[in-house]
């Protein structure tokens, strides 16, 4: 694969003239091993310089040689720069941790390439049109009864067949207040889970309110015959099953898994590795044998580990775009055996600010941050255009986005109008260039996840641009896994920069709405960080979910950004696309753009 030449000294010999070197160096060292009467110390040396000019030969054909044959289905070795946080489906919230576990783990739906809501490990999803959805009135609430169905020769991986007990189990688990989650929200709407003990795998449940989007927040599975000792154990303790549950424990138990393969080998800070799951359900069994994901934290030697043949493609958690970009432009010149793919996605990179910090509370100050940065510097700089700035949480390929300034606020660069407005709330502008506050110097921390280079230096960008209205920031980076189970779920953090990704019409429920600010009464439930207050806000967030009419949700989302982009709890920056780089001959491969990764079709893959 390498097909540039090592210089070895002043005069390397070239391809044609390999086999006559080859030559020399075996008639020079029968003669110098043959020279038994010649002085110690020079026959040494002679020998000695044997072996330095055969390094160099080795080198040198090393150059011209590819050093790694493309993967066939015995072994694909997977990069990505993330680690997970747990490997519990229910506890995952990561985009690393849902990527991996996909490859072992289905939800019951899926967003498919046409953009279309699928069944993937029930036989459909439930609707009003054949009434195995139905809406009812229980004296004024408005309830949903639905009907679900496993599909068929559902099994765990040590053969115990999925049920709808397994399905209970985990609902339960979720609602215990000693379990940390994202949301409880999930779990909260669900009244009831039965089924008749003759069908098991026939399930009625029962909503508390009527949500159209119902199908999207069902329970990860978990394996009752395997957890629930291990729940019954540590329920009462906060945080008690997670640190106990069995996939933290043993992630290579059988049992623990459904889907096209199995967890055989987990090591944090290394490397997971997957093998074929033998009581999968699906009809196309995977067809390659040893999946190896492998965790390169930083991602300025993913390249280099591609090329030595440590690993045999990136995935989408894998380079930074601009890294992709640099790299396109290499495959062309050295006719290297990759592709890359590009996919525009919603993974929405942004800026979290702690309202509890008594300088970000000031709107003009949150105002003022989001005129003095240039979004579109950063994406022309970094990005070469590649990336969409963004105005709110919903991207432009999202039929609920808009850019009309009828109903957003839309912001520009504006160094001015950021001063003025940092004036008007009294951080004056001092000698040194930085601003000040009754004697308090106007200075805040950026974090972010550390060792990934564009993050490194979109926050010097960011860092700059501030500076030159006055602002401090110092820049506070920590490892992803610290930053996303404990910094952000904490709110030990000022500024925090990082991405999430969703998909079309998702509702911004779990990160906007008050009852989602984690705090230790609620286990660190929640995902709005910034401690976002909004009583408007908490009102259309439920609205929407409760909407069934398509329009109707639509006319409530734009009511929810008008007040987003007023009051500013997050500084949008962009919305970026994701890529990976995969083998010339890996078949079947879809990227997409949002959170129903690409692992959720690795059955299909094949080399």
């Amino acid at each position: 694969m390498f097909t540039n030449p090592i210089k070895c000294g002043k005069n390397v010999p070239q391809n044609s003239q390999l086999n006559e070197v080859f030559k020399i160096v075996k008639i020079n060292s029968f003669i110098n091993l043959e020279k038994r009467k010649e002085k110690k110390m020079e026959k040494l040396s002679k020998i000695n310089g044997i072996k330095k000019f055969g390094i160099c030969f080795m080198l040198l054909m090393m150059g011209t040689v590819s050093i790694n044959a493309a993967p066939t289905n015995l072994e694909l070795k997977i990069g990505l720069n993330q680690e997970y946080e747990t490997l519990n489906p229910l506890l995952a919230t990561t985009a690393a941790a849902k990527y991996m576990i996909y490859f072992a783990h289905r939800p019951a739906t899926y967003l498919a390439v046409d953009k279309q809501f699928k069944p993937l490990i029930v036989k459909k999803i439930p609707n009003l049109k054949d009434k195995s959805l139905k809406i009812v009135s229980e004296g004024s609430s408005k309830k949903l009864i639905s009907e679900w169905e496993f599909v068929d020769n559902l099994k765990w991986s040590d053969g115990v067949p999925v049920t709808c007990a397994d399905w209970k189990f985990s609902w339960q688990v979720g609602l215990n207040p000693n379990v940390s989650l994202p949301s409880k929200e999930t779990f909260e709407n669900i009244e009831s889970i039965e089924w008749n003990e003759k069908s098991p795998t026939k399930c009625t449940i029962k909503y508390k309110k009527a949500l159209w989007n119902f199908f999207l927040e069902m329970p990860e599975l978990l394996p009752r015959h395997i957890e629930e000792e291990i729940y019954n154990k540590y329920s009462k303790e906060p945080q008690g099953y997670d640190r106990n549950t069995m996939y933290q424990k043993d992630p290579t138990k059988k049992g623990l898994w459904y889907g096209p393969y199995v967890i055989s080998e987990a090591k944090i800070g290394s490397h997971i590795i997957l093998t074929p799951n033998e009581f999968y359900y699906g009809k196309q069994k995977p067809a390659i044998k040893k999946i190896v994901l492998k965790f390169i934290v930083n991602t300025g030697t993913l390249e280099a580990n591609l090329r030595s043949g440590n690993v045999d493609m990136i995935s989408h958690l894998g380079l930074s775009l601009d890294q992709a970009l640099a790299f396109e432009k290499k495959l062309t010149e050295e006719k290297l055996p990759f592709n890359i793919k590009f996919e525009e996605g919603v993974t929405y990179a942004h800026i979290d600010l702690n309202l509890d910090n008594p300088i970000l509370k000031e709107q003009k100050v949150r105002q003022a941050l989001f005129y003095g940065l240039n979004r579109e510097e950063i994406v022309k700089t970094v990005y070469e255009g590649k990336a969409t700035i963004a105005h709110h949480l919903t991207a432009p390929v999202d039929r609920i986005y808009t850019d009309d300034k009828k109903i957003v606020k839309i912001y520009e660069s504006d160094k001015k109008m950021a001063k003025k407005l940092l004036d008007e709330a009294g951080w004056k502008l001092n000698v040194d260039g930085y601003r000040y506050k009754s004697g308090k110097k106007l200075s805040l921390n950026l974090t972010a996840a550390g060792g990934i280079k564009v993050n490194e230096t979109l926050q010097s960008i960011m860092q700059s641009q501030w500076k030159s209205i006055g602002v401090d920031i110092q820049i506070k980076n920590e490892t992803g896994r610290f930053l996303f189970s404990e910094t952000l779920p904490k709110r030990k953090f000022e500024m925090a920069f990082f991405s999430w990704s969703s998909f079309p019409e998702q509702s911004p429920m779990s990160v906007l709405h008050s009852s989602n600010i984690p705090t230790a009464k609620n286990t660190w439930t929640g995902q709005n960080f910034p401690g976002f207050k909004n009583a408007q806000i908490d009102r259309f967030c439920e609205e929407y979910e409760r909407e069934f009419d398509a329009n109707k949700r639509l006319k409530i989302m734009r009511d929810i950004l008008k007040i987003y982009t007023e009051e500013l709890p997050v500084l949008p920056v962009y919305f970026r696309s994701v890529n990976a780089v995969v083998p010339k001959n890996l078949k079947n491969f879809r990227l997409v753009g949002h959170l129903f990764y690409d692992s959720l079709q690795v059955e299909e893959w094949s080399l």
